[in-house]
């Protein structure tokens, strides 16, 4: 327990990276279906929205890893219960975000399904010229 404090900060940088990518790429992903979905709004307001996402993303990760340091204070009580609760939040945020959003556009949860076989497709190409002749 001798280097619990450089080992601290390790974890809670670690802890940082993992929330900035995770979250990142969720975020990326959202201002992504945003801007499929909502053109012009997203047009119009193109920089709050990845300047807002930063900053979510940005806190997210700096608490992530502020509190990860916190929970790591007592070498008696390895792992706290603080840095362990972090953990699962900071893992089990982004999935929740994106099931969150994929269920806002319409898309289903996580994994996507094909469309029911009562619906009907539109018309192939060669189905069209076939008609016309």
């Amino acid at each position: 327990m001798a280097n619990l404090t450089a080992f601290r900060l390790v974890i809670a940088g670690c802890a940082l990276i993992s929330g900035l990518v995770l979250n990142g790429l969720t975020a990326w992903w959202l201002l992504r279906l945003a801007s499929r979905n909502a053109s012009p709004l997203y047009r119009e307001y193109r920089l709050w929205a990845i300047g807002i996402a930063v900053l979510i993303v940005i806190l997210t990760a700096s608490g992530g890893g502020y509190l990860t340091y916190l929970g790591m204070r007592d070498p008696a009580h390895l792992p706290d219960s603080l840095s362990m609760i972090v953990a699962s939040f900071m893992l089990l945020l982004p999935f929740a975000v994106t099931v969150a959003g994929r269920r806002m556009a319409g898309m289903g949860g996580i994994i996507p399904v094909d469309e029911p076989a009562h619906k009907e497709k539109s018309p192939s190409r060669r189905g069209a010229l076939g008609r016309r002749t």
